[in-house]
Formats: structure tokens, C-alpha cells, sequence
């Protein structure tokens, strides 16, 4: 055989072997275990991740001259096609001890940030490991991925996805990252409980540290939740569709059977009276191409909806107000969960769409305690200076600085700003007993007068039209086609990354 070779055979042999030894991971036991827990191995989540046959792996001799060999040293990294695109990613590989971060999976974790950057290319995580290994703790003499993460923010799209346990220095890729989806049985956490047990003396689970209960819906570290891997990595495949490959690049479009003109059934969904509450997800259905929303995390701040979708087949970013919940009101977490969403959105050239319906930002103590003035005001940054296109619309009412943090700013670069018929606007409600106007029909005047707001704004140009309701896709589908030029010419990265 070495003959027919050429001399080759023994050296080809033993990269063969040392490359099998790393395909097979943690061992058979290790990974039957993996999937008893209705969870895909390393390996299989990035299969399941790229298109069919594109994935190149890069790395797999690390760790194959220990003694014994650590396979992949714990990460399983490469290349491959999502949607026809190019992409990186790395899984950590929980079958090898732990999934634990060792010198070499904390040099391929660099590599993967080092490639992104230079390709311009999408970089996604799949976590579930253990944070450094304290046996073989990482030279130092790359800089590290963290560093990699936040100089490649704002560049490419960056998305983790948690699929298990993930602890320490793993753990902190993802709130570095765009977009975080983790799984019904994943938990992320700074450290784990044993570490917990030992520093404070609480004894907590891994669901109550850092199940979906906190990561997702109290402490907003994570996006969204779905149920087991093949979700998480679908999700991720959905997510990396409505953004370009790079920030040098324009937002990607797509054909369909709806996208063009048509008029909405919203009369019968949003209420004319500003004081019944009612649920805005129908109306974005409605607007929207083919009824199709990617609402990024739902369960935190909501009464504020962030949500992806298509316009006349354009990728379009949305922040729109739930008056069915907190009637609308904008608090800490809801400006937070928006700050961020339009930041990444800006970074990537989408359009973005303000729907207002709120009675202002939430007041009281709790509110002030929690810093909703800052809160708040970092939303008005952000949306103040975004370079795309912002396309307001008022729907019912805005009041007070709850107006200004949707985009409600009359010449603050908006494409198009619109009113439905029947707005109120104003400081604050007129009605209510905190407008402070003791005499009832000055009360009455001042509240006629809000409810006329669309009328009297509109001509002092305020607003660029007051149309119907039915006509609100035409008219941002207009806004769309005007903004069209700013596609014609060469992207350039803001030259800011994303704040986690």
C-alpha cells in the first residue's frame, strides 16, 4: 500500500487516524448520553446549522498530541453556507471534558472572531461548556476572543445560541453577540452553583440561575426561547436571512406573492378611542409581508414589540408600542430590549419602523429607582442617530417624552412621519387628574384640543399626512421606494460596535 502511495502512506495514515480520533469526540457513551437528553452532539448542530455538504472544519488536530488526547480541545469550528451564504462557527463540545475552554479551543475561538473580520462573514456560537479549564488555562498570547467579539461588532451578524449548560468565560460570547436563542433546558450563567454554593452559600439549581425564566424574561440576557436544538438552530437560519453578510453590504430583499400594494383590515383592531386597550401583534400581521414577524424578545420589555420582517419583499426592522400591555408604557427594560434592537438594525442598514401608541414612559417609584430617565434616554440616543431610513407613525396617541423615544421628532431625519385620524397628543393627558388643570372646562378645552392633534399638527408639518388606517402599507410601502437611493452606492460600517 505505501508503495502505491508514493511513500506517502505512513504520514497519511496517521493524520487520518488522529482526524477520526476527533470526529469521534467525546466517545459513543458520552454522546448516546448527549442525545438521551434530547440534544444534538457538536458536530450535529453544525450540520444541522449549514447547508448540506458546505461545512469545512478548521482545527480538528487540536488537542490530538495531548496525552490523553483532548479531542478538538473541546470545539468543533469551521466554515460553511447558510442560505447560500458564507458563514464561521464554532460549538462547543460538552462530550469532552465538559466543553471546557483549554489554550486550544480558546486559540481556534480567536481564529473563528480573526476569519469573521477578514471574510466580512456571519459568525454564530453554539454554547454548552464549562468556561476555562483550570488544568490548561489559556498562554495569552493571542488576543482573546472577547476582544475579537467586540472589535467584529457592528460588522458582521454575530448570533449564540445556548443549547445546554454555559458557564464563565463561554457564557459571556453571548451577550457580546446581536442575537442570543437558547433552548427550554439551557441555562446560562457567570458561575455555575458549585462555584455559587462556595462564594455566597446559596444553593441554587442551574434552571434558577440561569434557566429561561431569568436569562430570557427577567434579566434580558437572552433573546428568545424555543424548545431543543433543531429550533434554536432554525431560528438562527431565519435571523441571519433578514440581515446582509457584512455592514458593507445592503439588507437583503426577497420575491413573494406579497409584496405589493394592498389595503389592511385594521379598522375593526385598532380602537379610535386612545383609552381601550387592544393588541398590536394583529395589526404588524396584517401589515407585514405574508402575515411573517420575527419578534425578538417577546418576554422581556414588553410593552414594547421589536420584531424582523418583510415590506415589499424589504427587510424592515419594527418597534412598535402594545397598548394591551401597560397600555403601552415604555419602561427600563422595554427601552433597553429597543435600544438595542434598533443599534443592530442601524448597524446593518435596515429600515425601521416606529408605530407609537403609549401614554408616555413609566412613572413612579420603582420606575425612578430603576433609572427609567437613563433608560429612556438611551433610546432617544440610539433613535436620533440612525442613518437608515426611520418611518414614524402615530397610531393613537404619544405623550410627553414617550413620543420622542418612538421617533416622534418633527425634521429628525425620518423618511416619512405619519398620523392615523384620530390621535391625542400632548405633555400628558389632558383628562387625567395629573394634568394639573384644576378647572374642568379648561380641562375639557385642552383635551378637544389634544384629540384634534393630527389636524393641527399636520399643518404646522408636524406629520407628512394624516391617512387612513387602511392605507398604512401603501404609504410606508411610498417611503420605501423613496428611500431606495441610499442602497446605490458602497456600505460603510459605522465604526461603532453594538452595546451588549
Amino acid at each position: 500500500m505505501d508503495d502505491e502511495l508514493y511513500g506517502w502512506g505512513p504520514a497519511l495514515h496517521e493524520i487520518a487516524r488522529r482526524k477520526d480520533e476527533a470526529r469521534a469526540m467525546g466517545g459513543e457513551a458520552r454522546r448516546v448520553r448527549q442525545h438521551e437528553r434530547g440534544r444534538l452532539d457538536a458536530r450535529e448542530r453544525l450540520t444541522a446549522l449549514f447547508d448540506p455538504g458546505t461545512f469545512v472544519e478548521i482545527g480538528a488536530l487540536v488537542g490530538t498530541t495531548e496525552e490523553p488526547p483532548v479531542p478538538g480541545d473541546a470545539l468543533v469550528a469551521g466554515s460553511g453556507r447558510i442560505d447560500g451564504r458564507p458563514a464561521v462557527a464554532g460549538a462547543e463540545d460538552v462530550t469532552v471534558l465538559g466543553g471546557s475552554i483549554g489554550s486550544g479551543a480558546s486559540d481556534k475561538r480567536y481564529r473563528l472572531c480573526q476569519l469573521a473580520r477578514q471574510e466580512r462573514v456571519p459568525l454564530v456560537m453554539l454554547l454548552e461548556g464549562a468556561g476555562h479549564r483550570v488544568t490548561d488555562a489559556p498562554a495569552g498570547r493571542r488576543p482573546g476572543d472577547l476582544m475579537g467579539l467586540a472589535e467584529l461588532s457592528g460588522e458582521v451578524p454575530l448570533v449564540s445560541l445556548v443549547l445546554g449548560a454555559s458557564a464563565g468565560h463561554g457564557a459571556l460570547t453571548a451577550p457580546l453577540c446581536d442575537f442570543v436563542v437558547m433552548s427550554e433546558t439551557a441555562s446560562i450563567f457567570a458561575a455555575g452553583p458549585p462555584l455559587v454554593r462556595s462564594a455566597t452559600g446559596e444553593d441554587v439549581t442551574k434552571e434558577v440561575l440561569g434557566g429561561p425564566a431569568v436569562a430570557a424574561t427577567s434579566g434580558g440576557v437572552v433573546h428568545n426561547v424555543v424548545a431543543d436544538d433543531a429550533e434554536a438552530i432554525a431560528l438562527a437560519r431565519r435571523y441571519l436571512a433578514h440581515f446582509p453578510t457584512n455592514a458593507w453590504q445592503a439588507p437583503p430583499s426577497r420575491a413573494g406573492r406579497d409584496t405589493g400594494s394592498r389595503r389592511l383590515d385594521v379598522l375593526g383592531l385598532i380602537p379610535p378611542d386612545s383609552r381601550r386597550p387592544y393588541p398590536v401583534r394583529p395589526v404588524l400581521a396584517e401589515l407585514v409581508d405574508d402575515g411573517e414577524l420575527l419578534e425578538v424578545q417577546p418576554s422581556f420589555g414588553s410593552a414594547l414589540v421589536t420584531a424582523l420582517a418583510h415590506l415589499g419583499g424589504r427587510s424592515v426592522a419594527i418597534v412598535a408600542n402594545d397598548p394591551g400591555t401597560l397600555a403601552g408604557t415604555i419602561d427600563t427594560d422595554a427601552a433597553d430590549k429597543a435600544a438595542h434592537f434598533l443599534d443592530v438594525a442601524d448597524a446593518f442598514g435596515l429600515p425601521c419602523i416606529f408605530l407609537a401608541d403609549n401614554p408616555g414612559v413609566l412613572a413612579g417609584t420603582a420606575a425612578e429607582g430603576r433609572g427609567i430617565l437613563r433608560h429612556a434616554a438611551r433610546l432617544f440616543a440610539v433613535q436620533h442617530r440612525m442613518r437608515v431610513p426611520k418611518l414614524h407613525v402615530t397610531l393613537r396617541k404619544a405623550f410627553g417624552f414617550g413620543s420622542s423615544v418612538m421617533s416622534m421628532n418633527p425634521f429628525d431625519g425620518q423618511t416619512v412621519t405619519l398620523a392615523l385620524p384620530s390621535i391625542t397628543l400632548g405633555a400628558m393627558p389632558a383628562a387625567s387628574a395629573a394634568s394639573a388643570i384644576v378647572d374642568l372646562d379648561e380641562r375639557d378645552r385642552v383635551a378637544a384640543e389634544q384629540s384634534e392633534a393630527s389636524v393641527r399638527a399636520a399643518a404646522r408639518l408636524s406629520y407628512d399626512d394624516v391617512i387612513d388606517p387602511r392605507d398604512l402599507r401603501d404609504a410606508l410601502l411610498a417611503a420605501l421606494s423613496l428611500s431606495e437611493g441610499r442602497d446605490t452606492g458602497a456600505r460603510r460600517p459605522r465604526g461603532l460596535g453594538i452595546l451588549p
